[in-house]
């Protein structure tokens, strides 16, 4: 990957890409360490420390310590990866919604409004879950406001509100004028970020207490593993070889080649792990806005992240969102369809429903053993790393499960669009020799 790097600042364009992706980047780490006008940064802190491996917890980590910061951009793209979720799963519930997505770019265009629309609404909802839960704390400075808790509360709103929709703003602009998924490297370097403030205070524990070196020890030992896997699940396929017939047009022979249709192990990616945390985090959203605090420390305590019916709801839904994403981007009926067409059929299948027989059969295998590992990232580094306990619980949280298959996930990508780029770069220098 670092050659790839080398060789792409050589070529002019994809280095002018590079750096703005670079500079958008940076905007959004400063943006992330300037506070919100008029209110207490120590309350955000103390309450992000004390639900570390909850809610607000993930969020703070995916915004790269923005939340604890009580930074402008303290919601991060949380409401717009919601808002992805819900009208992911509208397209399944709602048909007309789903053939926008095959109606090309203008298709594409009006997802992306609606995705923004519920994205607003959804900044709006915590915004207003994150002021009513900490206003009650002494959040507010009112000598800013005249003494009025309330002006201080809709200004609060609006700033959280408007740096959720900036983030937004800035994932595309990357997107667009830069290499690689922006809201997805916002992520990558939000978690690369909590890891690095997190290794730094273990490294600090350390010096003070020396005995805590060995665990340090085992504790990245345990994520060098967990990395090496990851990366080798996610690059696993299943390859079904394909053989199209020869057709004979006037004098020439076509086909006659052999191919295969490469089926992931991991096609899903992250995505089952994020919807899963999205929908146990949900409830505790809604409590925080309406409940009171003894309901949401009651719902921590029986749904909160590490009790065993968390545990055991996020693997059902890990599975069952790893089925449900399968089916969207696997189609068995529309893959043997284009292979009859094609002339192409699968060495001992008869072409048609047997074909999708056995494509669906193949790719339930495949998906189950896929949701199993994500089941067992998700769970079982978390489960292990807590284990270790004292003063380097903070490095559970930086190494959640959920962050290191974002950032495995996002390194990968980045490097294949890089790829990609450098690729088409040097075909269109070689048509115009």
């Amino acid at each position: 990957m670092f050659k790839t790097i080398i060789d792409a600042f050589k070529i002019k364009e994809v280095r002018r890409k590079i750096l703005i992706t670079l500079l958008l980047l940076l905007l959004f780490r400063v943006g992330s360490w300037l506070p919100i006008p008029g209110i207490s940064k120590e309350v955000f802190k103390n309450t992000i420390e004390a639900d570390q491996n909850g809610f607000l917890g993930l969020l703070s980590t995916l915004s790269g310590g923005a939340l604890a910061n009580a930074s402008i951009l303290a919601l991060g793209v949380s409401p717009y990866i919601n808002a992805s979720i819900i009208i992911q799963l509208l397209q399944v519930a709602f048909p007309k919604l789903g053939e926008l997505a095959k109606q090309g770019e203008d298709g594409k265009k009006k997802i992306n409004t609606y995705q923004r629309i519920a994205a607003l609404i959804l900044a709006v909802a915590q915004a207003i879950g994150i002021t009513v839960a900490f206003g009650s704390q002494g959040l507010f400075d009112t000598r800013l406001w005249g003494g009025s808790t309330t002006l201080a509360s809709i200004f609060t709103i609006v700033i959280l509100v408007a740096g959720a929709m900036f983030t937004v703003w800035l994932g595309e602009r990357i997107t667009e004028k830069g290499i690689g998924n922006g809201l997805s490297l916002l992520i990558f370097v939000g978690i690369l970020s909590s890891a690095g403030t997190a290794i730094l205070a273990a490294i600090t524990s350390i010096f003070a207490n020396v005995d805590l070196i060995w665990n340090l020890i085992v504790f990245l030992l345990a994520v060098v593993f967990v990395f090496g896997f990851i990366v080798f699940i996610d690059g696993s396929e299943r390859k079904i070889p394909v053989q199209y017939a020869k057709q004979v047009k006037g004098r020439k022979t076509y086909g006659g080649q052999s191919n295969f249709i490469p089926v992931r192990v991991n096609g899903s990616g992250v995505m089952p792990i994020i919807f899963a945390s999205a929908l146990l985090s949900f409830p505790y959203m809604i409590i925080s806005i309406v409940g009171s605090e003894e309901t949401a420390a009651g719902y921590n305590k029986i749904l909160g992240t590490g009790t065993p019916l968390y545990i055991a709801l996020t693997a059902i839904l890990i599975l069952f969102f790893a089925y449900f994403y399968s089916q969207m981007s696997f189609k068995p009926e529309d893959i043997s369809k284009n292979l009859q067409q094609s002339g192409g059929f699968i060495n001992g299948v008869r072409p048609g429903k047997d074909t999708t027989a056995f494509l669906g059969k193949v790719s339930k295998r495949i998906t189950l053993f896929g949701a199993l590992f994500l089941a067992f990232i998700a769970l079982v580094p978390s489960v292990v790393f807590s284990l270790l306990g004292g003063e380097l619980a903070i490095l559970n949280s930086a190494f959640s499960a959920t962050g290191m298959m974002i950032v495995v996930s996002c390194a990968l990508e980045f490097q294949k669009q890089l790829e990609a780029q450098m690729i088409t770069r040097n075909y269109k220098g070689f048509l115009n020799k």
